[in-house]
């Protein structure tokens, strides 16, 4: 799957269509700026807008997942279900993928919090160290807690 292809050919079957990107987006439940992610292959479509988005362009599942029309003679191996199931498994995994990364930089900014507490000798640099070590684990507790609200709001 070519993002940049298939948002090519999103916008040229909607084009083809003479439907502007809100009156797509409109149809499908979606914003504008959604439509225009997808054309400039910025993100793939959810697979809970696949169906009606191939139905608004009149074109099949696997036409948008290849980025062309169909030749005529040519042979699929998949079906349309299969490849929606295929859709939503890649997007379960991709969630599943920032819940990790943001899990990992939770655990990573607490345990960096708990060696900065640490008895040390008190010298200029180690106070330097350590404050800056308690900035950076600050950060990464803070994106990862961003990075899991994140995928939880997209669930």
């Amino acid at each position: 799957m070519n993002q940049a292809a298939i948002g090519a050919f999103i916008a040229a079957k909607r084009h083809e269509r003479n439907l502007t990107q809100e009156q797509l987006a409109e149809k499908l439940g979606v914003s504008n700026k959604t439509i225009s992610k997808w054309e400039n292959g910025r993100c793939m479509p959810d697979y809970s807008v696949v169906q009606p988005l191939c139905l608004e362009l009149g074109i099949t599942i696997a036409e948008l997942m290849d980025g062309e029309e169909k030749e005529h003679g040519n042979i699929r191996v998949f079906d349309e279900q299969q490849a929606l199931d295929l859709l939503e498994r890649i997007q379960r995994l991709e969630q599943q993928r920032q819940l990790l990364y943001g899990l990992m930089l939770v655990v990573a900014g607490i345990a960096m919090m708990a060696l900065t507490g640490l008895p040390h000798e008190s010298s200029p640099i180690n106070d330097f160290l350590s404050g800056v070590t308690t900035g950076v684990a600050s950060a990464a507790t803070i994106v990862g807690v961003y990075a899991v609200a994140r995928t939880f709001h997209k669930q």
